[in-house]
């Protein structure tokens, strides 16, 4: 069985509303805020084993891709980042690629560099950590095997 027949359906309808889309379209045709940087982040449910899936933006890093951990700004680590903290190997779909892929945090030098940048250009990720009152984690997201 594939890991996108065996992902669950994401428990928020929101969410689940832009990954059917984005399957539908192999992301051409998604209405979401992130555009054309949505991907589908897959990772495996630490407590359940289950593969779970959510819709990000990402932003290009070389060859790899960053996400934020935002939660919307809410206080608590989003799910997903639990999950791939406890289990880095991870996949990514974007539009038609799917690949399999390694999940690191980004140390605080690379981090901080990153975050300029990206709070520059899209001010709404400051709002959401100071929202959050933690600092959130960007994540790369490197292709494994090509």
């Amino acid at each position: 069985m594939s890991i996108e027949e065996r992902a669950t359906v994401n428990p928020n309808p929101y969410s689940e509303g832009h990954i059917q889309q984005y399957l539908e379209s192999d992301g051409e045709d998604v209405n979401h805020p992130a555009g054309d940087r949505l991907i589908l982040l897959y990772t495996t449910g630490r407590k359940s084993g289950e593969i779970r899936r959510v819709p990000l933006g990402s932003f290009p890093d070389g060859d790899a891709l960053v996400v934020i951990g935002s939660n919307a700004g809410r206080p608590d680590q989003p799910e997903w980042y639990m999950n791939l903290v406890a289990s880095p190997k991870v996949w990514v779909r974007k539009q038609s690629d799917f690949y399999e892929a390694e999940a690191s945090v980004l140390p605080p030098d690379q981090r901080q560099v990153f975050w300029d940048d990206l709070t520059a250009q899209i001010p709404m990720f400051a709002e959401y950590q100071e929202n959050a009152g933690r600092e959130l984690p960007l994540i790369r997201l490197t292709r494994i095997n090509g």
